[in-house]
């Protein structure tokens, strides 16, 4: 992953599809997978982005090619199948 690769504009993959199992800002018991967060605005920007109150799981997870693939729908299949592939 590089420093250089930036979030794909109307996108929110990364906060779609991937389950999150701790607690969210009005989501005590986190978020399911495929259920976009409550978080996601109009734009698919997170509205908690860089503030405290996010999730330290989100802050960890950081755009790159093999994540975001060419297109969001790249991104989405990405993110289901390891959200499939880690379900326990």
């Amino acid at each position: 992953m590089t420093d250089s690769f930036k979030c794909r504009e109307n996108c929110g993959a990364c906060c779609i599809a991937p389950s999150i199992s701790s607690a969210i800002p009005g989501m005590p018991n986190g978020k399911p997978a495929g259920v976009a967060c409550i978080h996601l605005d109009e734009d698919f920007h997170c509205r908690l982005f860089r503030q405290s109150s996010r999730p330290s799981v989100c802050g960890r997870l950081k755009p790159c090619f093999e994540m975001c693939g060419n297109c969001r729908q790249q991104a989405l299949d990405y993110l289901s199948q390891l959200e499939q592939l880690t379900r326990v």
